[in-house]
């Protein structure tokens, strides 16, 4: 079954495509035919959910690199199938919003479609991958798409600066997180996630666990934009906005959400984990929620409102992770895993709001000209249809019902309430703590909702202000959004259709042992009674409409914040700093200087290999076993030496062209001497080139004009010198000395048999690497043909100087 290794590689495939479709099909807007690759694979996963939904998984291998333990395996359950619907399914609405959002005429489609597909397949390969190391493969080529996506209108500075910043906060963050799969595969033994997960219990007290541990989160905190790595979100909403819906609602930002829930059952239970995950998130969600209201244009309103849903997300898989520190499976221990079931609901109920606002905010944007809450108002009659959908995604978001939001915000007030009673991890002392900033960042989701709503839509229309005449965005424009408000109600109506087939498996994926034990019993209500819960959101919504409504009398709370110690400035500031210190350093050895740069090339080569050699014992040789030298060899080693020698003190560059050919020459008679005659003619050969291109090469040059150096560098290059040539020396005798491998040569003494050839250097130069010598051939024939074409230009522009003379 490699049909889910298929589906990973099928978007990089087609995306070979679209260039030769952009072009010979340029009447066509080039998304529709890459509507055809999400849709198809929504529809091949949307098979495997009955299946999925029974308890089964499905896995497939393909070798990569086996010697090594890394082959291209995807595993399918519960988990990766919510992933994956989300990435395919948001994926098809998005591409089917951008036809309509982005012109044919005017934009470069084919660009913005392959690299969407390369996001797409990533993300594939993300959530399905089974091992750590193409696991993180997939990680980077995320980062990597993402970035040229951020930086589709790269004509734009903003744009450039948001792609720079996504990319180095999360190829930080994947970086580290590559050192912690390599320490968590180090003590596992496996680069295998469901080998690690079967082996749970077995790493906690191996000292790599925490560290592998604290590695993972930070690759996972940087991708999914938890304080206080978050600062990059809002600078990416420069992209257009299909890919703001996409990346940042949907999927590159649950990136890291995935990874947290897939290793839960790892590091799961642990203080550490719980405490870490729990505290980043639950930090992150009042943040978000905090920064947001501050906000005056539409899309960074709801990037903050996005880093803030991701916190609520990660406080609920944090404080969910508890239930793995119970000894006894039962119905105590279930009670707090509910956290990773409202976790996983809140993601999807996520995706659906957050996708649909910003596909509403596109709209405002795309038919008005601006974002700029300041010039908005008034569209409500307008833009009826925008507003419905907003009006349904804003409230959503803010847990009101009849919408899923409701839903999800009830468990998670359940959650943050329970973790007060949980018996261990000293919660007593700070548990309390959690509800209560639960409950304030939930009321200022709800004033930042309003805002939302009461601002674009409601008040005074000021067409003035307004870049286009503002009007509804066109039937093609709205479909996908609606289909996105319509979900948000449906899931509201019939939770338990979802949670049955598709939340339960994933809870099962994080969670096994409470499905194994069947002690999962949970159906999703919107109605438990008047308990705390609902008493938190009946204060939410009337705190958070006070708050509104007095909104000019505190909004100045803000300012109290100075803006030279927040976490943007301190980036820019770093930025700046580093790239100061790096030029600093550079020109102190970027000097322009040849001599310098040899000496600082010759130095750090003798000083790596005497170190390592000292320090190893290498330097050993036995010459004992030699061959005898005889008196013609000497004699020659001798001229060699002294005409080596001579050309440092030769005062004119004929002669030492002159000396230099001599030393050629005298090495051919050590071809000659031992009886390798094809080398000592292809060396006479080389050597008489070499000598008449120095000599054509050096006749154009000025005279030679030597300079005067003082004692100390000269004694300094000398010392180098020898220092070189007593490396290479000593090295040449201590490798023919300790041979830790027999000789090769006796492979290449059976050439007649194997190559059919009576020469053995013409066998291995013909026959053994005859693919190397084909490479060789080529490059000369690339040589030769710059040549003839220099000569041509040549001869062709001093035919048009005579002929305008």
């Amino acid at each position: 079954m490699y049909t889910v290794n298929i589906a990973i590689l099928t978007p990089f495939i087609v995306a070979l495509f679209i260039p030769f479709l952009y072009k010979r099909l340029s009447a066509i807007h080039t998304g529709w035919f890459v509507l055809a690759v999400p849709v198809a694979l929504f529809a091949i996963l949307a098979s495997y959910i009955p299946a999925v939904a029974n308890g089964e998984t499905f896995y497939s291998s393909i070798p990569w690199l086996p010697s090594l333990g890394i082959n291209f395996t995807a595993y399918l359950d519960g988990l990766s199938l919510i992933f994956a619907l989300l990435i395919t399914g948001v994926g098809s609405l998005v591409i089917l919003y951008s036809i309509y959002y982005l012109s044919k005429e005017r934009e470069s489609l084919h660009h913005f479609y392959i690299y969407l597909l390369m996001f797409m397949g990533a993300m594939l390969g993300v959530v399905f991958s089974d091992n750590l190391l193409v696991l993180y493969v997939f990680w980077e080529l995320t980062s990597i798409s993402s970035f040229l996506l951020i930086a589709y209108w790269h004509h734009r500075r903003q744009s450039r600066y948001g792609a720079q910043k996504s990319m180095l906060i999360t190829v930080m963050g994947g970086i580290g997180m590559l050192a912690g799969f390599l320490m968590l595969s180090s003590f596992a033994g496996t680069f295998s996630v469901r080998e690690i997960i079967g082996g749970m219990g077995d790493y906690a007290s191996h000292a790599l666990f925490v560290p592998a541990m604290l590695l993972i989160l930070l690759g996972a905190f940087t991708k999914s934009a938890q304080f206080p790595f978050h600062i990059w979100l809002p600078d990416a909403m420069e992209a257009p906005t299909p890919v703001s819906a996409y990346l940042h609602s949907a999927t590159m930002v649950k990136a890291g959400i995935y990874l947290v829930a897939r290793f839960t059952p790892v590091f799961g239970g642990e203080a550490v984990w719980f405490w870490v995950v729990s505290i980043v998130g639950i930090v992150t969600l009042f943040w978000g929620s905090f920064t947001a209201i501050r906000q005056t244009d539409l899309k960074a309103l709801l990037a903050y409102s996005t880093i803030s849903q991701l916190g609520l997300i990660m406080t609920l898989l944090g404080l969910g992770s508890a239930a793995l520190h119970f000894d006894v499976i039962d119905n105590q221990s279930f009670y707090y895993s509910l956290a990773i079931f409202a976790a996983l609901f809140h993601l999807v109920n996520h995706s659906t709001f957050k996708g649909a606002l910003f596909m509403v905010v596109g709209i405002v944007d795309h038919e008005t000209g601006t974002r700029d809450i300041r010039k908005l108002g008034g569209l409500m009659t307008v833009m009826p249809v925008t507003f419905t959908v907003a009006v349904i995604g804003s409230f959503s978001m803010a847990g009101l019902p009849p919408f899923n939001g409701f839903l999800s915000k009830e468990m998670f007030f359940t959650a943050v309430l329970r973790i007060i009673e949980l018996p261990f991890f000293s919660v007593e002392a700070w548990g309390l703590l959690f509800p209560i900033i639960a409950w304030l960042a939930s009321v200022l989701t709800f004033v930042y909702c309003l805002i939302l709503i009461f601002k674009t839509f409601f008040g005074e229309h000021q067409p003035e202000k307004l870049e286009k005449s503002a009007h509804e965005a066109p039937f093609g424009m709205l479909v996908s959004p609606v289909i996105l408000a319509s979900l948000v109600v449906a899931f509201f109506f019939f939770p338990n259709v979802l949670g049955e087939f598709l939340l339960k498996p994933a809870y099962g994926a994080v969670m096994p042992a409470f499905i194994e034990a069947g002690v999962f019993d949970y159906q999703i209500k919107a109605w438990h009674g008047i308990n705390t819960e609902l008493l938190m959101t009946l204060g939410i919504v009337g705190f958070g409409f006070v708050l509104y409504r007095s909104l000019p009398r505190w909004i100045g709370v803000y300012s109290l914040f100075p803006a030279k110690l927040s976490l943007d400035r301190l980036y820019n500031g770093a930025l700046i700093s580093v790239e100061r210190r790096s030029n600093e350093i550079t020109n102190r050895y970027m000097t322009g200087n040849m001599y310098h740069y040899l000496l600082y090339i010759f130095l750090v080569i003798l000083g790596l290999v005497y170190t390592i050699a000292l320090t190893t014992g290498a330097l050993s040789f036995d010459v004992s076993n030699d061959a005898p030298i005889s008196i013609y060899e000497g004699i020659l080693a001798a001229v060699m030496a002294i005409t080596a020698i001579s050309i440092l003190f030769a005062k004119s560059r004929m002669t030492g062209i002159l000396l230099n050919g001599v030393l050629g020459y005298l090495v051919a008679l050590f071809f000659v001497f031992f009886r390798a005659p094809d080398l000592a003619l292809t060396q006479l050969v080389i050597e008489t080139v070499t000598a008449a291109l120095f000599l054509l090469c050096f006749y154009f040059l000025p005279d030679w004009d030597k300079q005067k150096h003082k004692t100390k560098p000269k004694l300094l290059n000398g010392l180098i010198a020898v220092a070189t040539g007593a490396m290479v020396t000593v090295l040449a005798l201590s490798v023919n000395s300790n041979r830790l491998f027999d000789s090769i040569s006796a492979f290449y003494e059976n050439a007649y048999e194997l190559a059919g050839a009576k020469n053995i250097v013409n066998a291995i130069l013909g026959d053994f690497r005859a693919f190397d010598t084909m490479l060789e051939v080529v490059v000369l024939l690339i040589a030769g043909l710059g040549v003839y074409v220099l000569i041509k230009l040549k001869a062709s522009k001093g035919g048009r100087d005579l002929e305008g003379k």
